[in-house]
C-alpha cells in the first residue's frame, strides 16, 4: 500500500538521522563511535530481518515476545553500560540537552497512528492515544527549541515536557500491548486492536524509535536529575535556572 510505502520510507529517514545525530553528539574517540555505530546497525537490522521474517507476528502471544526484546533490550543495555560504566555514563550526560529534545521533532510521524486507524488497520485507543500523544510532544518539543535558542525557557518547562514526552511513550506502549489481539494479556477487544506494529514498516517505532526516544528522555532525566546542563544548556545560556 502507498501509505506503507511513504511511512517505511519516513521511518528508515527519521532512525538514521536520529542514530547519526546521537553517535556524533557523543563526545569520546572515534573508535567508540564506531563500535556505537556498529552496535546500532546490528539492532536495526536484526528488528528489520525478525519483522520481515514473520517472527514478531508468529511470536507475540509468547511468554517472551520478540517484539518486548527489540524494544526493551536496548534500553536495559544502556541502562546496565550507564550504571556500570562512569565513563559512559558521563558521555551520555555530555549530549547537549537542545539535540536530545530537537530529536523528538520527528515524533510528529505519530499522524501515521491517525492515518491507519482511518484506514481501519489500527482500532481502539492506541493510536489516538499514540497519535496525538506524539504529535502535542513534537510541536512542544519545536516550542523549547525555540525558547532554547532565545534564551526564554525554564528547568520547569523542561521537565514537563520532558516527564510528558516519556509518559506518552509509556502509555502508547501499554495500550498497544493490551490491543494486541488474540495474545493472553489483550484487554481491548476492537477492530484492528493494534497488530498493524507487528509488521513493516510500522513495527520499526515499537522495536527501534520507541527506544531512542525513551533513551533521550531517560537522559535528560539524569542531566535534569545532576544539574547538568540546565545551566549550560545551549551551550551559552548559562543564566539557565536551576531545578532545585
Amino acid at each position: 500500500m502507498l501509505l506503507d510505502f511513504i511511512g517505511g520510507a519516513v521511518l528508515i529517514a527519521v532512525i538514521l538521522i536520529d542514530l547519526s545525530t546521537l553517535i556524533a553528539a557523543l563526545t569520546g574517540t572515534q573508535r567508540a563511535r564506531y563500535v556505537v555505530t556498529a552496535i546500532a546497525g546490528l539492532w536495526v537490522g536484526a528488528a528489520i530481518a525478525v519483522a520481515s521474517a514473520g517472527a514478531l507476528a508468529t511470536n507475540y502471544g509468547s511468554k517472551v515476545p520478540l517484539i518486548g526484546v527489540l524494544g526493551f533490550g536496548p534500553l536495559v543495555v544502556f541502562a546496565g553500560v550507564a550504571l556500570l560504566s562512569p565513563t559512559a555514563r558521563s558521555r551520555m550526560l555530555a549530549i547537549p540537552m537542545p539535540t536530545l529534545i530537537g530529536l523528538n521533532i520527528a515524533r510528529g510521524l505519530g499522524v501515521f497512528f491517525l492515518l491507519l486507524a482511518a484506514a481501519d488497520r489500527l482500532g481502539g485507543p492506541f493510536p489516538q492515544f499514540a497519535g496525538w500523544g506524539d504529535i502535542i510532544t513534537s510541536l512542544d518539543a519545536i516550542l523549547l527549541v525555540a525558547m532554547l535558542a532565545r534564551g526564554k525557557a525554564t528547568a520547569g518547562w523542561i521537565v514537563a515536557w520532558n516527564v510528558f514526552g516519556a509518559l506518552d511513550l509509556v502509555v502508547a506502549t501499554t495500550l498497544a500491548l493490551f490491543s494486541l489481539n488474540g495474545t493472553p494479556f489483550q484487554l481491548i477487544h476492537v477492530g484492528a486492536g493494534s497488530d498493524a506494529i507487528l509488521h513493516l514498516p510500522w513495527s520499526l517505532i515499537p522495536t527501534v524509535l520507541v527506544p531512542v526516544y525513551l533513551l533521550t528522555h531517560g537522559i535528560m532525566f539524569g542531566q535534569l536529575r545532576q544539574k547538568v546542563a540546565v545551566r549550560d544548556i545551549g551551550g551559552d545560556a548559562a543564566g539557565m535556572p536551576s531545578t532545585a
